[in-house]
């Protein structure tokens, strides 16, 4: 089993260049949560671009069950990049790891995440289910 968290490094927020940022806000986001996926027993990747960017600060958490299958996945933007985003970030990543399907059932997400999804992705069909 093996959850991932997929960080858009490029994200800017709004702000970003009147704020005088010298790393984009992605970047930002992305450390804080490398920092702290290991030890929740997530895997992380950065990529340029997840196409979110009027939503930025932009994730993607995806995984597999035992057998390799593809669980739910979930794609969830308008972070600030803090500490504590990337706190709520792992810490719902190691719910969908923990999930056999990937569901997580709403009153167990943490605060942080709530009102930051944008979209469900459903596994594709296996061969069974055509």
């Amino acid at each position: 089993m093996t959850t991932w968290i997929t960080i858009c490094e490029t994200c800017k927020r709004d702000d970003w260049a009147a704020r005088g940022m010298e790393h984009t806000d992605g970047e930002l986001l992305a450390a804080e949560i490398e920092t702290r996926a290991g030890a929740a027993g997530v895997k992380t990747r950065r990529v340029a671009c997840t196409m979110g960017c009027e939503r930025a600060c932009n994730i993607i958490v995806q995984g597999e069950d035992e057998t390799g299958a593809a669980k739910m996945g979930y794609s969830l933007g308008k972070f600030d990049g803090t500490a504590e985003d990337a706190a709520a970030i792992v810490e719902y990543a190691a719910l969908h790891a923990a999930s056999p399907t990937g569901q997580v059932p709403f009153r167990t997400w943490p605060q942080g995440v709530k009102g930051h999804f944008v979209s469900r992705h459903l596994p594709l069909p296996t061969e069974s289910d055509t």
